[in-house]
């Protein structure tokens, strides 16, 4: 089964395909890439999607491109999340945000108001970290820690 890759983080300019599929070439898997690009102007819109064959070739190739440099910009590769049924566009939004999904419609002031006070009331809705970055929040911790003894 294939598995679909939100690379983020590209320059907003001319991105071609053929550049990108370069740099993954070294991989030696395959792979196919689709820049996203507007429509109007023809420039990349910041992300792209890289389709590999398998889940353990998409653990391998987060592992080996992520944070790797690209056009003077630092990539941000991820699994993409699964385009919603309803809006066919949405999959695209997500991804030009960071591919974090929002499935809750946006709250008024008052609902930020009352909101703060549950919290200030009820620490279990206090934020977690986000799980995927969770060994990397550890190891910061942790040189945080050793730093400051």
């Amino acid at each position: 089964m294939s598995v679909r890759l939100y690379v983020g983080n590209l320059p907003k300019e001319p991105v071609d395909r053929e550049a990108l599929e370069a740099m993954f070439a070294d991989s030696g898997k395959e792979i196919s890439t689709k820049v996203i690009k507007d429509r109007k102007t023809g420039k990349c819109r910041g992300f792209a999607f890289v389709t590999v064959p398998s889940d353990e070739i998409a653990d391998e190739f987060i592992e080996k491109f992520n944070g790797q440099s690209f056009m003077d910009s630092a990539l941000k590769i991820e699994k993409a999340l699964p385009r919603s049924k309803g809006n066919k566009n949405k999959e695209e939004q997500n991804s030009s945000e960071g591919g974090a999904t929002n499935s809750t419609p946006k709250r008024n002031k008052t609902n930020k108001r009352s909101k703060k006070q549950t919290h200030s009331t009820n620490q279990q809705d206090a934020v977690q970290p986000d799980p995927r970055w969770a060994d990397e929040l550890a190891k910061l911790k942790e040189m945080l820690a050793a730093a400051n003894n």
